[in-house]
């Protein structure tokens, strides 16, 4: 027969235990495991999602999909007029970058973690007569890399490759 004193104890005793496997299984991480660089397939991924959002932002005029995809602190920043005006140019300029959905990134280094915890990425597409050139800092945000910053300059391959 279990008496509501020892019901009480075994509850206490459940979650000790529940407790202690949960600082067992969080201490035994290696150091930085959170802030692992992903895979050359996963960076593939976040470069082109980030991009083709910007693109469909850029191209439709409608920003609050790219905003509501950024990392928290990166919205908290920009609203969806603001990055409107920083993108103005491309959206003038009509520029489409959609190609780059058949095209491979070519990284100008390896991609690391800096000192804020921010994945950083840098490269270029080519495509066609156009070269985009990337840089885009992801910040783990809602427990997945979420853009923090998106530099991005769009321009035509010249005969000396630039």
């Amino acid at each position: 027969m279990t008496t509501p004193i020892n019901r009480e104890a075994s509850r206490r005793h459940a979650l000790a235990l529940a407790g202690a496997l949960a600082a067992t299984f969080l201490l035994g991480l290696p150091a930085g495991a959170v802030e692992t660089v992903p895979s050359s397939a996963a960076q593939e991924i976040l470069i082109k999602t980030s991009l083709l959002t910007l693109n469909d932002a850029i191209v439709s005029g409608n920003y609050t999909v790219l905003h509501s995809k950024l990392a928290k602190p990166f919205r908290e920043q920009f609203d969806p007029d603001r990055l409107k005006q920083a993108f103005k140019s491309f959206a003038d300029q009509k520029i489409d970058m959609a190609a780059i959905s058949a095209a491979p990134p070519v990284a100008s280094g390896d991609a690391q973690i800096d000192d804020r915890g921010a994945l950083l990425l840098r490269g270029r597409f080519d495509v066609g007569r156009n070269r985009l050139l990337y840089e885009l800092d992801f910040l783990l945000s809602e427990g997945e890399w979420k853009p923090l910053g998106l530099h991005v300059n769009f321009k035509p391959v010249t005969a000396s490759g630039m």
